[in-house]
């Protein structure tokens, strides 16, 4: 469960570049795409549930989960308009060190030495991802910048998420939050979605179904029940190889380049995360992305 988990997960960096790349808008793709993935989940999750009712004292986090998940999106649609598949999945591997940074900023989790210098190791892998991009500082600087703050409002998203997590089920969770995030997305997409057109060959269709069914709906099932038997600190593990499989995806697949500046930077990315103390919060974040 979490090989096919991380694996579905990996291939979403792929199929949604795939699908901006063939004339979808990003806001258009988003809303559409957690539109309907929120109808489908909540199908399933409803008769488990009978109800996706949260207490009126949980409405706050409930609300700033949302914002932090629609800034999430917004992020990690247009980071891979503006740069490569593979340095947005590179990008995203810094997740466990900025969740543990914010978990410790409010107190959740205390640092140790051995953090920082994963900390340290992890950052001068950005660095070097983005110095790599396309032989330098370009125009994807602005794709690298937003990959990254893909990273840090999904570590936000999951921190906030922990303390819901002791009272709702993870899977009312995540039905509430795709059916939530949905509204603004639509919002603000809403002249995009105006003037979308729809007329896309089957490849594009079919990625969209993956991108809707593999990562939002499949995983929230997998990931939670494997948390469930393996531990979070086993399957956490298993998270991070997300990345790299991600960018072997789309270097496969799109034929995408990358610098051996960029492989440094990933290594390093990498070293730092091995480095790290496991996370409880990032273990038990919510799966949809």
């Amino acid at each position: 469960m979490l090989l096919l988990t991380v694996t579905l997960w990996a291939l979403n960096f792929t199929a949604a570049k795939f699908i901006l790349t063939h004339g979808f808008r990003p806001l258009a793709f988003s809303s559409v795409r957690y539109g309907l993935a929120g109808l489908l989940f909540t199908t399933i999750v409803l008769p488990r549930e009978r109800s996706l009712r949260v207490g009126r004292s949980d409405l706050a986090l409930v609300g700033g989960g949302v914002v932090l998940l629609f800034a999430n999106q917004l992020c990690f649609i247009y980071a891979l308009r503006f740069t490569t598949a593979t340095t947005v999945a590179l990008l995203f591997g810094t997740l466990p060190i900025f969740t543990a940074l914010i978990a410790s900023a409010i107190g959740m989790e205390r640092l140790s030495f051995r953090f920082w210098i994963a900390a340290a190791v992890s950052f001068s892998g950005v660095a070097l991802v983005a110095l790599g991009s396309h032989g330098g500082l370009s125009a994807n600087l602005k794709g690298d910048t937003l990959a990254v703050g893909g990273a840090v409002t999904w570590g936000a998203y999951s921190v906030m998420i922990a303390s819901l997590m002791r009272r709702y089920s993870p899977y009312r969770l995540s039905a509430i939050f795709l059916l939530a995030v949905t509204l603004p997305l639509a919002l603000f997409g809403s002249t995009q979605l105006a003037s979308q057109s729809f007329s896309f060959g089957w490849e594009v269709w079919a990625w969209f179904a993956y991108a809707v069914i593999g990562p939002l709906v499949i995983t929230n099932v997998t990931w939670f029940t494997a948390i469930d038997r393996v531990g979070p600190s086993r399957a956490s593990l298993f998270a991070n190889l997300q990345p790299f499989l991600a960018a072997v995806v789309a270097l496969l697949v799109l034929h995408e380049s990358i610098t051996g500046t960029q492989v440094a930077g990933g290594l390093l990315i990498g070293c730092g995360i091995l480095l790290s103390p496991r996370s409880r919060t990032a273990a038990g974040a919510g799966a949809e992305r």
